[in-house]
């Protein structure tokens, strides 16, 4: 059985049944001018790993393995976006307001978009789903089902929101999950150390970390 090198301890998985999970890696949270800008949050240090995603991308794609991307958006009546998560924040902006790219968190608005750099492929999936993780009200767990994968590889942001909520939503139903260290970042830097900590504590109660070139390394 193949295996990465991680915390706590090396990850094995069954050659061919593993699956990397992308998160919410879109122009809203990323992008100057964005949600996440809007709100006052520094997006700099999300862009940053931009690069790091893409080349975990092309490590599975190479290997033949499935990419699954997911992004946080809305339909356009709102009529799945609970009032109590649209109003959150207090801010001069919330969910289905009209912002610098288009409505926030909208499907469809050009915010919405996954980043051009990470561009999903035609025949990968990509999961629209209206909470934080990636299980509740998409069809994320009838299509693992299918593809027979039981082992995922999360990246994305924010690290302690969607991608953690997503983990322990999977980690709930029986996967066994790896967040990829440098792949994944917050607004709040204290934020990402803290849910890395809480992910592999107490033998890997959650799942295990580990630096994307050991997952690269694994793959090859």
């Amino acid at each position: 059985m193949p295996s990465i090198a991680a915390q706590p301890y090396d990850y094995g998985f069954p050659s061919g049944k593993l699956a990397l999970v992308v998160i919410d890696m879109q122009r809203d949270f990323i992008e100057e001018g964005g949600f996440g800008s809007v709100l006052g949050n520094d997006v700099r240090p999300l862009k940053a790993i931009v690069p790091t995603v893409a080349r975990l991308i092309a490590g599975f794609r190479a290997a033949s393995l499935p990419v699954i991307h997911t992004r946080e958006g809305h339909k356009s009546d709102l009529s799945d976006c609970p009032p109590a998560k649209r109003a959150r924040g207090g801010g001069a902006l919330t969910i289905g307001d009209a912002g610098p790219m288009g409505r926030i968190l909208v499907d469809g608005e050009p915010g919405n978009d996954i980043l051009p750099e990470l561009a999903p492929l035609p025949d990968e999936t990509v999961i629209v789903k209206p909470g934080k993780g990636a299980f509740y009200a998409t069809p994320l767990g009838d299509i693992l089902q299918g593809l027979g994968i039981g082992h995922l590889v999360f990246a994305g942001v924010t690290t302690e929101v969607c991608v953690q909520t997503t983990m322990r939503e999977a980690n709930d139903r029986g996967y066994e999950c790896l967040l990829a260290e440098d792949a994944t970042q917050s607004y709040f830097p204290a934020f990402k150390t803290a849910t890395l900590a809480m992910i592999r504590a107490q033998g890997g109660i959650v799942g295990w970390t580990a630096p994307s070139d050991a997952v690269l390394a694994a793959l090859r």
